[in-house]
């Protein structure tokens, strides 16, 4: 299982704010574990912090902006870009202004900061949050849509669309987030020359330059107006017969801005605040849209907090009945295990078909066979025992007892028909034969059964 990550030391970068234009020195620290993303303004009293998560999200104008009690960071999205695409799951980030520098408009030098400092692995385990069926976002005033199908990792496809002549239509694809760096981390922001006057008019945009924003002029204007914004901008007068890219540095990438849009959508994506597996497909995606898929993304976790395992019926198992029966001394009516489909140093799944044949069924209860709830948790110690006893030498020398049982919940029926998915996880490293676990009893997706419990295995004298 992959563990969390964070940096292994701080780096800090420098440069001005677009949207204030004020100097801005912004640094990224190694945080502890379950920490996530956090960003602290210390140039406040008392040097609030801010949890980076999309509900925290109040404004998307022209960026994303985070706030808490009146206390605000804006233009976040690429440093937060970087951040996960380079599945660093805890930083701390200190900012000595409102928002984020803007550097060259790009996520590389955020990139460049962690390759230089180096990632470090943690103890505590990846908490992914792995999309099992479609999941869709539509805005229907603007057309833009946002899909995560299922899939083994996380990918992106963005698809951009402007009535524009320069970039009418523009697509962009990152199939594994270890090419971020050299494919979309370089990839400038973008604005149209038609929406600089009205970006200013609103006290945005001040430390905006051609060099670190592409400029696009696609709709013409008059000589004078032209030369009028020109000197806004404090760039030289250009010919207004001509239609294109004004910039200082040439692009990139012919789809240099559906890049960009890409990037936007993994940082916007990032304050979900659990990595996800699936594929993402943008359909004219911008900040708002992004936050709003967020935020939904964000309840359907609390929803569905506790995820059942990924079971395929027709993948051999890790262990047969034949090998588990090796294991463990129980026999029928009580060996409640049928198969292991994972098993790790500190978890385990396993698989009980549940027929009516069960012996239990019998006398609970003949006219509504329900599973007893304490059969369920046995079934489940038996699965926490088989992790203990692959683990030793002569497992048939051994046998394992309760202690204690903790925390047992019971969410729902358990039916001849069902198949139970157990999941199990050392809460700490075994010592003198003892172990702690916290396990889970799930059908189909949902949590049926819960427990905490303690057992010993014993050699047999």
């Amino acid at each position: 299982m992959l563990k969390q990550k964070t940096l292994k030391d701080s780096f800090s970068l420098r440069g001005k704010g677009l949207h204030t234009g004020l100097d801005i020195t912004i640094t990224f620290n190694p945080a502890a574990e379950n920490h996530g993303y956090k960003i602290q303004r210390i140039d406040l009293e008392g040097q609030p912090i801010i949890d980076a998560v999309a509900d925290n999200v109040v404004e998307t104008t022209r960026g994303t902006v985070l706030a808490k009690n009146d206390v605000k960071v804006s233009t976040v999205e690429h440093a937060m870009a970087a951040l996960y695409a380079a599945g660093i799951d805890n930083c701390l980030i200190q900012v000595n202004g409102p928002e984020f520098p803007i550097l060259d408009g790009s996520a590389i030098y955020y990139v460049e900061g962690i390759e230089k400092v180096g990632i470090e692995e943690q103890t505590a385990v990846k908490d992914y949050y792995i999309i099992k069926s479609k999941i869709e976002f539509k805005d229907e005033k603007t057309g833009s849509s946002i899909i995560v199908l299922p899939d083994d990792s996380f990918s992106v496809n963005a698809l951009i669309s402007y009535d524009s002549k320069i970039i009418p239509n523009q697509f962009a694809t990152l199939e594994d987030m270890n090419d971020f760096p050299k494919e979309i981390a370089g990839s400038r922001t973008f604005v149209f020359v038609r929406e600089i006057e009205p970006l200013l008019g609103a006290g945005l945009i001040k430390g905006g330059d051609l060099d670190n924003a592409i400029v696009i002029y696609e709709r013409q204007m008059s000589q004078e107006n032209f030369d009028k914004l020109a000197d806004v901008m404090g760039v030289p007068h250009m010919n207004a017969n001509q239609m294109g890219y004004i910039n200082h540095k040439p692009l990139v990438w012919d789809n240099e801005p559906a890049r960009h849009k890409l990037l936007d959508i993994i940082g916007d994506l990032a304050l979900i605040g659990r990595p996800i597996k699936g594929r993402i497909i943008a359909t004219r995606p911008g900040h708002t849209i992004n936050n709003k898929f967020a935020r939904q993304m964000r309840k359907e976790i609390r929803l569905h907090e506790i995820q059942a395992p990924i079971y395929n019926c027709s993948e051999e198992p890790v262990m047969d009945i034949n090998r588990i029966r090796e294991l463990l001394p129980h026999r029928y009516p009580f060996l409640l295990v049928d198969k292991i489909i994972e098993i790790g140093p500190n978890h385990i799944v396993g698989v009980k078909n549940v027929t009516t044949n069960e012996p239990f069924f019998q006398g609970h209860f003949p006219q509504e066979p329900v599973m007893p709830g304490v059969l369920q948790v046995e079934a489940m110690a038996q699965v926490g025992g088989l992790l203990v006893l692959n683990s030793v030498d002569e497992p048939e020398r051994y046998s394992t007892y309760f202690m204690k049982i903790d925390g047992v919940k019971f969410r729902q029926k358990v039916v001849p028909g069902d198949t139970l998915l157990f999941r199990l996880e050392l809460l700490a490293p075994i010592r003198r034969g003892i172990s702690t676990m916290k396990g889970y009893v799930f059908v189909g997706e949902k949590v049926a059964c819960e427990a905490e419990f303690m057992a010993q295995i014993i050699k047999n004298k």
